[in-house]
């Protein structure tokens, strides 16, 4: 059976705006011992958004970590205490202009549980109302519209390659795919 590391030190190296890095020293049974790199961070939401003509928008934007633009659905930081369908929603505002009244989850994950505790709440919603992004100052994406089909098609392409969307896809075809079966 598998135990639980225990934390028996924990040192803070670097705080910043979005993660905080710490280095822990745990130990394993048998008193064995290890260093585990955290990177803490408070999580995020994304939103995949049907328009009434069934087109999804998208987001590309240069990532910096990658040195590439990746095209991605729109998401970004859940703010201190704010709810994940409500970050969801604002993010789709902020990066998109449209406006949804209500979102649907759909799955939450763990984006890289092997060295960060970030983990993204996923929402789907129907029809919103256009509307006027406003992205953030420091933020410059280019929105792109594309059907479900499209999207699934680029991921066996290697052209979406950011999990969060990859993730998002998939839930939401199968979501969709259970309404559809329940009509």
């Amino acid at each position: 059976m598998i135990s639980e590391e225990r934390v028996i030190r924990s040192e803070k190296i670097y705080e910043g705006k979005v993660v905080t890095l710490r280095c822990h020293t745990v130990e394993l049974d048998g008193q064995r011992y290890g260093k585990r790199e955290v990177v803490e961070h408070g999580g995020g939401s994304c939103m995949i958004a049907f328009r009434e003509d069934g087109k999804i928008p998208f987001v590309r934007q240069y990532r910096i970590a990658t040195k590439k633009n990746l095209l991605e659905l729109p998401a970004g930081l859940i703010e201190h205490n704010e709810n994940p369908m409500k970050a969801a929603i604002r993010e789709l505002s902020e990066e998109t202009g449209l406006i949804a009244d209500s979102a649907e989850f759909l799955v939450e994950a763990y984006t890289s549980p092997g060295f960060t505790n970030e983990k993204i709440y996923i929402f789907m919603c129907e029809n919103p109302k256009e509307g006027e992004a406003h992205p953030d100052e420091s933020e410059d994406l280019e929105i792109e519209y594309m059907d479900l089909d499209e999207a699934m098609h680029m991921i066996t392409l290697g052209e979406i390659v950011d999990a969060k969307t990859i993730i998002a896809l998939y839930a939401a075809k199968e979501m969709r795919k259970k309404h559809e079966s329940n009509d």
